[in-house]
């Protein structure tokens, strides 16, 4: 006999350039609500991974980086904080979870998620206005504070705020990145801003090796032969292209300590990131939108999950505001170099811009915060349903 399906309250919610399936942790099969091999199980299950066929047909997920990911909230013990919010990253193809890092797009529904579902003391609503919703970020263990708009004591979601990457305008959503250095390691886990970094097959390459809002690896466009103004078609359809990259990020970790030895990459997919830079120059959208050189600072393009990212991940985009803002780090030279506190980049889908608090203590660069806009919304919520004998 084959078990019954069972029902799982569930949100399916986009937040910023990417969306998920979100869960209250009271929510989830007891056996689920630890870590460990049941709940990993039960989440790949509901994002329907592993799929051979890169579809995800028979699950939540959207068969890209951008929309295998899974979410799970439950209200904070912690002082000062409303929310825990714990990011797993669904890999399509392996049957494999990675919760080594967070999802910076999706913290921008974390927010409306926790005030929808009770997880915000109703002391702390305001009738109208903007709510400030403190935020543990479990993965990492940093607080993030989200500002979410209300309208006659519920969530405002719909507005005219536009953000590229995104089809349709929704209600601003401002989050605050908390020391945003990337759990308890240092800014620059090398000590360097930059570093020359070898790589089989690429040569050695200048690196900045940084640790805000999810470890990143920056290298010049142009000395991996790249402008900084290509498009997903130019880099996904490309295979040696993509496992040169992956050789990149594997030997990047080793140098950042994230990992021993560059077989270990494969266990951790999700981080670290890899970023390159370009001076600003014009180019056109995967929108068909033209992008003026004047109207950025620099560019810069992103992989995650192996592949070239449609817009920006908000965790990268922590991590580029807060090298942009450090003098002398790959990006702040791509921009133009000097002090900055905010800045505005071209990617795929358009531009984004992100701010940084930097200073220097001691010889020691610190970032009290990145701060940037993003939208969220809720697009359907009830039960998911899982075969029975899945977790």
């Amino acid at each position: 006999m084959f078990k019954p399906q069972v029902r799982i309250p569930a949100t399916y919610m986009r937040g910023g350039t990417s969306k998920g399936v979100f869960f209250r942790l009271e929510d989830l099969p007891q056996i689920a609500q630890q870590p460990g091999p049941a709940r990993d199980a039960l989440l790949l299950r509901v994002i329907g991974s592993p799929d051979p066929y890169g579809k995800h047909t028979d699950g939540m997920g959207g068969a890209t980086s951008s929309t295998s990911k899974t979410v799970i909230l439950s209200k904070s013990d912690k002082d000062d904080h409303d929310v825990d919010y714990l990011f797993g990253q669904v890999s399509i193809d392996k049957p494999f979870i990675d919760w080594s890092g967070n999802c910076g797009n999706l913290t921008a529904a974390v927010g409306a998620f926790a005030i929808s579902n009770g997880l915000v003391g109703k002391h702390r609503l305001p009738e109208n206005g903007l709510c400030t919703v403190r935020i543990w970020q479990a993965n990492i263990s940093k607080t993030i504070v989200a500002h979410v708009p209300m309208t006659h004591g519920e969530v405002q979601e719909t507005g005219d705020f536009e953000l590229d990457g995104v089809t349709f305008p929704a209600a601003e959503v401002q989050i605050e990145f908390m020391d945003p250095a990337d759990g308890e390691g240092a800014l620059f886990p090398t000590g360097n801003l930059v570093d020359e970094l070898q790589v089989p097959g690429m040569g050695a390459l200048q690196a900045t090796l940084i640790n805000a809002g999810i470890p990143t690896i920056f290298v010049n466009a142009e000395d991996i032969g790249y402008t900084g103004t290509e498009l997903q078609e130019a880099i996904n359809n490309d295979t040696q292209a993509l496992a040169r990259f992956e050789a990149l990020r594997a030997h990047g970790a080793v140098k950042m300590g994230l990992i021993k030895d560059i077989e270990e990459a494969a266990a951790r997919q999700h981080t670290p990131k890899i970023a390159f830079v370009a001076k600003a120059k014009d180019y056109t959208a995967s929108s068909g939108r033209q992008v003026k050189a004047k109207d950025v600072d620099l560019l810069v393009r992103a992989l995650s999950m192996g592949k070239l990212h449609h817009a920006m991940m908000g965790t990268a985009a922590v991590a580029i505001g807060t090298a942009a803002a450090i003098p002398g780090t790959l990006v702040n030279l791509a921009a133009g170099g000097g002090n900055r506190n905010l800045v505005r980049f071209g990617h795929p889908s358009g531009t984004l811009q992100v701010g940084a608090e930097a200073i220097q203590l001691d010889g020691d660069w610190q970032v009290t915060k990145a701060i940037m806009s993003r939208s969220a919304r809720v697009l359907m919520e009830g039960q998911v349903r899982v075969p029975g004998d899945a977790f």
